[in-house]
């Protein structure tokens, strides 16, 4: 059965294109031009995922995200943005995206994301499964460098301080843990959590470390996600 689509761009060139694109690449489109269609057709009939412009009239692409997820819908959430200031972009992840595509976009860009989202979500945890685990990892937590998670519950600790991750958040978190100590490389983060390689060029992964950082740090206690500059990440405890 195809996967469904709501697709939520207010500027209608776009609109048709992506909705003809999407349409041709086989999933089962359902186009709206703003904020307000969108709720009330996630409301009527829940979408696989949700592609929604950030800039709408009234009620735009952040809102949207917020309402949903306040209601406690956690269908994956793929945002367009025209603006590609950090701060901007982290607005909508701290909105509850779980991932966006700057515009212009390539479409095959598009697709690729929504694969990986769509891969992730009917996965589950499995595509982390293979991941080497250390020993303080049972099957339903895991910790490392203060760090304690509860993969069922998908909550996270440092210390005795709850962490409001998304779920993008949530699973690079995890897949820092299970590899404490372990540099990993760009192309192989980027391989687990979205399933894609977006080049070298990408600011993505960079976007989520630092807002990952953001939630992570406490005043005066150390930083736990570390840059290997030319390399990629690693977490521990100094």
């Amino acid at each position: 059965m195809s996967q469904t689509v709501l697709l939520a761009e207010d500027d209608r060139a776009i609109r048709h294109a992506l909705e003809r694109a999407l349409s041709l690449e086989g999933y089962q489109v359902t186009a709206v031009a703003d904020g307000v269609e969108a709720l009330a057709q996630a409301h009527r009939t829940p979408p696989d995922v949700l592609v929604l412009d950030v800039m709408m009239p009234g009620i735009d692409g952040l809102q949207v995200c917020r309402v949903l997820r306040a209601e406690g819908d956690r269908t994956p959430i793929l945002m367009l943005t025209a603006l590609v200031e950090t701060a901007d972009r982290i607005a909508g992840l701290d909105a509850g995206a779980d991932d966006y595509v700057v515009k212009p976009f390539d479409v095959e860009e598009v697709f690729a994301r929504l694969r990986a989202l769509l891969r992730r979500t009917s996965s589950g945890n499995g595509a982390l499964a293979d991941v080497p685990k250390e020993p303080q990892i049972t099957d339903r937590q895991i910790e490392a460098a203060g760090l304690r998670m509860d993969m069922q519950a998908r909550r996270a600790w440092r210390g005795g301080r709850e962490l409001e991750l998304t779920r993008t958040e949530f699973e690079l978190l995890e897949l820092l843990v299970r590899n404490a100590g372990i540099v990993l490389d760009h192309s192989t983060i980027y391989d687990r959590i979205w399933g894609y390689d977006f080049g070298p060029g990408s600011k993505n992964l960079a976007v989520y470390v630092g807002y990952l950082r953001r939630k992570l740090d406490d005043p005066g206690a150390p930083a736990l996600i570390h840059t290997v500059r030319g390399v990629g990440y690693v977490l521990r405890e100094d």
